[in-house]
């Protein structure tokens, strides 16, 4: 994959491209707002893109395991079940909080991209 160069806006946006852009699509900017990241920023943003995407994903299975459990909490074939549900949903509850305190800390710090 050829590396692209990565420009920083003064509002975060961050921007690939060989030049920056003409202006902002976040704040409206000049080119001259924008600073040119070096190799090292510009690898860490992209591998928080990758790992930004990840967490997405567990956030996004954590609420499809929720939706499955409350169909078998509804359902409430025995006591068994039930239970099994009911500690699932509190377990992909806390998966998800995981996820979403990480990407806002990721936030935080500038490594969202």
């Amino acid at each position: 994959m050829k590396k692209t160069t990565k420009y920083r806006c003064v509002c975060g946006y961050i921007h690939d491209g060989e030049t920056p852009p003409s202006a902002c699509p976040k704040c409206g900017a000049p080119p001259e707002k924008f600073t040119r990241l070096d190799e090292a920023a510009a690898d860490l943003i992209e591998r928080s893109r990758k790992t930004n995407m990840l967490h997405a994903r567990i956030i996004d299975l954590a609420r499809q395991i929720e939706k499955t459990c409350y169909e078998g909490i509804e359902d409430n074939l025995d006591p068994g079940c039930l239970d099994v549900f009911r500690k699932t949903v509190a377990a992909s509850y806390d998966m998800m909080k995981l996820s979403m305190t990480e990407l806002q800390g990721h936030v935080n710090k500038g490594k969202w991209g």
